[in-house]
């Protein structure tokens, strides 16, 4: 268990980083756990990235939902998950998420090459304004 611990522990893990992995590990979407706990997705997603945090009430149903303790979900320590296996980073998941990283990157450059080419043309347009 100390594995489990280390890895959600406070100083490694978030509140929203407990509550996205309890989540994930309970086969449920964003959308889903939302659903079931009657909030707005936009609300649970502010919750997964640190952006906010429920109250009590919210907190125990969360928790309830999730089968995982309150105190787990707030610093790591009691009832929770399972640190992630260490082979479950398949070659197959490394590899589709470089390609994933690869096609950002392509469309990165195309999108900076388009706005290179958008401020060539108003600074065009401004001379001639200007000249004008």
């Amino acid at each position: 268990m100390a594995d489990n611990e280390d890895w959600y522990a406070s100083d490694v893990a978030t509140f929203g980083d407990r509550v996205a992995a309890a989540r994930e590990n309970a086969d449920m979407t964003q959308a889903a756990l939302a659903k079931r706990l009657g909030i707005k997705q936009s609300t649970l997603r502010g919750w997964e990235d640190d952006l906010s945090e429920p109250r009590a009430n919210r907190l125990s149903t969360l928790a309830g939902v999730l089968g995982v303790s309150m105190m787990w979900l707030i610093n790591g320590e009691g009832e929770g998950i399972d640190a992630p296996d260490d082979t479950a980073a398949s070659d197959a998941n490394i590899k589709e998420a470089l390609i994933e990283l690869r096609d950002m990157r392509a469309d990165l450059l195309k999108r900076a090459e388009q706005m290179g080419r958008l401020e060539k043309k108003l600074r065009r347009i401004f001379k001639g304004n200007t000249h004008g």
